[in-house]
């Protein structure tokens, strides 16, 4: 298993409370922060193939790439 390394993130209270109700349905806080890492931090991994959502399959390339989905949310 790949060495993890341990980070302190600050969330605003409206991604606490997403977090809260994700937890209520199931998932894990610590694997939805990562894969949102993955999937907008994707152009930065070397040697990799971007990650997928999983959300959907399309056979349309003009749809563009993963990695721009959260490019609005920046401040």
């Amino acid at each position: 298993m790949a060495h993890k390394m341990t980070t302190t993130v600050r969330l605003d209270r409206e991604d606490v409370a997403a977090l809260v109700r994700a937890r209520k349905d199931g998932h894990d806080a610590s694997k939805l922060i990562r894969r949102g890492l993955r999937i907008v931090a994707a152009r930065y991994y070397a040697g990799r193939r971007p990650p997928a959502t999983g959300l959907f399959v399309s056979t349309d390339n003009k749809l563009g790439d993963e990695a721009e989905l959260f490019g609005d949310l920046e401040r």
